[in-house]
Parts: C-alpha cells; sequence; structure tokens
C-alpha cells in the first residue's frame, strides 16, 4: 500500500488524465460506431442482394480482424495509398470500425427475434417500409440488444489500450504504466492503479447497462 500511495502522490494527476483520455477515446468511438452499425443493420433489411453481400461482408472484415492489426493498416499501410490519419483519428477510427461490425451484427440478431406477424400488421396498416423499420423494428431491437451493448462498451473501453501502441498527445492508462514501468521500479503498483481503474469503469458501465435493461423491460 506504501508504494501505492507514494505512486499516486507522484503520478495522481497523470492517473486522472490517462482515466480521462481513455473515457475520451471510448466515448468517441463507440457513439459513431453505434450510429454507423445501426445504417448497416438497417440498409441490410434491403431486398438488394449486392448491397447485402457488401455488407456482409463489411460485417464479418471488421468483427474478426485484430484490432491492432487494422491500427496498423491504418497507421503504416493507407499513407502508401496517400491517405494520411493522424495518430489519435486513427484509433478512434479502428474502435469505431469494430464498434460499427458488432453493433450491425448484435442488432441483426435482435431484428430476427421479431415476429413477422407484426410487419404483416403494419403493412396492413399503409405504413411504408422505412416506417415499419423506426417505429416497429428498430425500437424492439434496440431494446432486446442492451446486455450484449453494454459488453460491447466495456470491450471497447480496454481497447482503447490500441492507443499505447502510437505516439497520440497524451497517455491513456496503458501507455502510462508502460513509461512508469520504463521510468521507475514502480510498474507492478502502476499496473495494479491502472487495472483498478479499468476495473471500476468497467462496473460503472455494467450498472448503467443493467438500469437501462431494466427500464426497457419494463416497455416490453
Amino acid at each position: 500500500m506504501g508504494e501505492v500511495s507514494k505512486l499516486l502522490a507522484d503520478y495522481g494527476p497523470a492517473f486522472g488524465q490517462a482515466l480521462l483520455l481513455t473515457w475520451k477515446l471510448t466515448a468517441m468511438s463507440f457513439v459513431p460506431g453505434f450510429l454507423l452499425g445501426m445504417v448497416v443493420a438497417v440498409l441490410r433489411l434491403f431486398p438488394l442482394p449486392p448491397l447485402r453481400f457488401v455488407l456482409t461482408v463489411y460485417v464479418e472484415i471488421f468483427r474478426n480482424i485484430p484490432s491492432v492489426a487494422l491500427l496498423i493498416f491504418i497507421v503504416f499501410a493507407l499513407p502508401d495509398l496517400h491517405v494520411l490519419i493522424d495518430y489519435e483519428p486513427s484509433v478512434i477510427l479502428t474502435l469505431t470500425l469494430v464498434c460499427s461490425a458488432f453493433t450491425a451484427d448484435y442488432l441483426r440478431a435482435g431484428i430476427n427475434t421479431i415476429g413477422g406477424s407484426q410487419m404483416e400488421a403494419a403493412l396492413s396498416l399503409g405504413m411504408r417500409p422505412m416506417q415499419i423499420i423506426s417505429a416497429v423494428v428498430l425500437p424492439q431491437a434496440l431494446r432486446s440488444v442492451v446486455q450484449p451493448m453494454t459488453s460491447l462498451l466495456i470491450a471497447l473501453m480496454l481497447s482503447t489500450s490500441l492507443a499505447s501502441q502510437v505516439p497520440i498527445p497524451g497517455r491513456e492508462l496503458t501507455a502510462l504504466v508502460s513509461k512508469i514501468a520504463n521510468d521507475s521500479a514502480a510498474g507492478m503498483a502502476a499496473f495494479a492503479v491502472a487495472a483498478a481503474m479499468y476495473v471500476a469503469t468497467g462496473l460503472l458501465i455494467a450498472w448503467a447497462g443493467a438500469t437501462v435493461e431494466k427500464k426497457v423491460r419494463m416497455l416490453r
């Protein structure tokens, strides 16, 4: 405990800034990733085989490729194609693409749980396809994937450690632990503090997800 106390006395503000950067990367990846995944899931509903094929390939690629491999491609391969993206946006883009693929897949599973009779009833009422999707399909699908999306958000938060692989401005938690381990003998204490912050953040997300899930359960 003494070593941890001394570490916090020396690096407390740095840990606070690292945690804020971790949260920032998580939010800036999850929000566009979720929205993009929702668009992909909706477009896959249209009876256009070529479009469905392209979007299925998109989902399968970004759902199965290792995040670090995708980051390496964006940072080191895209410049050869004359596409230059700064380091922090590269990390956000990587996590956004992965998040969108998993979101689209989870929503597809949620959409598949909706009975076809509801679609037929909506059509008999004169609703257009997009009205059915926005008013009937998506609300139910979103309510059914709260827990998977909560797990995805936790995984995305942990994956922000990718930022330790590139020289972005500031340091997220993993990068800070690496620096402390290189500069001093307090590597284990730094790891313990960072792990506690990761766990606390994960528990907070899990609690928020459980709260949302209870509320939407009442709406079913």
